[in-house]
């Protein structure tokens, strides 16, 4: 928890893109979600309109994919505009909200494909 007495400081710097929209791995077109991992300081950003959940580690330039990232669809390898995600401390697997399949995928650590656990759900 943050004390109510916190202090944030007045310069902040760039932790994941910063360089133009767009589709390469230094690059996020419409970010959506943030989730911070606090066992390795990483965050995982939904990449809305790249369709792909991107990973950043401390102090990197560029990002990882770690999900989705094969164009808009609805294969288990696909999203299709990626929103809200959470990250699951006890396996490292992440839920992922794709908005225009209307369903939660549970993408889990090193995996290529996602697992559909609701689906015909609206989630934004």
């Amino acid at each position: 928890s943050i004390c109510s007495q916190a202090k944030w400081s007045s310069n902040g710097i760039t932790v994941a893109g910063g360089n133009g929209l767009g589709d390469d791995l230094n690059q996020l077109q419409f970010p959506v979600s943030i989730v911070i991992d606090h066992g390795d300081g990483s965050i995982y950003i939904s990449d809305e309109y790249n369709s792909r959940v991107m990973k950043w580690m401390p102090d990197a330039k560029s990002g990882i994919v770690v999900a989705g990232g094969n164009g808009r669809g609805n294969e288990s390898n696909m999203l299709n505009t990626a929103s809200q995600i959470l990250l699951d401390k006890k396996d490292g697997s992440l839920l992922i909200c794709d908005q225009v399949n209307q369903r939660v995928q549970r993408w889990r650590k090193n995996s290529n494909n996602g697992e559909t656990i609701l689906s015909n759900i609206p989630c934004v």
